[in-house]
């Protein structure tokens, strides 16, 4: 179920080979877990301030109940299988020190994406799914994983497992199972001004 892709320029064939399926099967070892949160937390940062954070629920916990009953109906049709859904979340304020106060940090979101691209790119390396959705229901999520009052954003909810089959997919998404393409260059880039 994959269609090819091509690029305008020579890039590396991770970016064209990583895509995100919705056919998940829940089988998702410890150690490749770790090892795509490990990629996540070697991403590049504002004044290496780390912002991202991640709560992971593992499929047969009943924390990974809690988040998927937060995710949108479309979602929970193919996210429940799984191996583990990870809340992706970044810091709105810097870790206080006794040397520096706590002070806004407007670039996490950023900095969170840059994260979720290693982890997902790692993921693909490992031959493994990873997806992220952005169709939750905020407080529900939010008090399914006691996110504290302020501080903290979430950002999304990635899937992580490996390949399924598409046929267990509702009908609906079993035609949309592949990879899609992007829109072009010149419509992304501007040169020296944005008109």
């Amino acid at each position: 179920m994959t269609m090819p892709r091509y690029s305008e320029y020579p890039i590396a064939p991770q970016f064209l080979q990583r895509w995100s399926p919705r056919a998940l099967s829940p089988e998702l070892s410890e150690a490749e877990l770790r090892c795509c949160l490990e990629a996540a937390r070697w991403a590049p940062s504002g004044s290496n301030t780390q912002p991202w954070r991640y709560v992971v629920a593992r499929q047969g916990e009943v924390a990974f109940g809690a988040v998927l009953a937060a995710l949108l109906p479309f979602n929970q049709a193919w996210a429940h299988r799984a191996g583990a859904l990870v809340v992706a979340c970044s810091l709105t304020e810097s870790v206080p020190t006794p040397e520096h106060p706590s002070k806004p940090l407007p670039g996490s979101a950023f900095d969170a994406g840059a994260a979720w691209m290693s982890l997902a790119l790692q993921a693909h390396a490992l031959g493994l799914v990873a997806h992220a959705m952005g169709g939750f229901t905020r407080e529900a999520l939010a008090q399914a994983i006691a996110l504290p009052a302020q501080g903290v954003r979430i950002d999304c909810v990635i899937a992580l497992g490996r390949p399924g089959d598409p046929a267990e997919l509702p009908e609906d998404l079993r035609a949309r199972e592949h990879p899609n393409g992007r829109r072009p260059l010149a419509e992304l880039v501007k040169d020296g001004r944005w008109a």
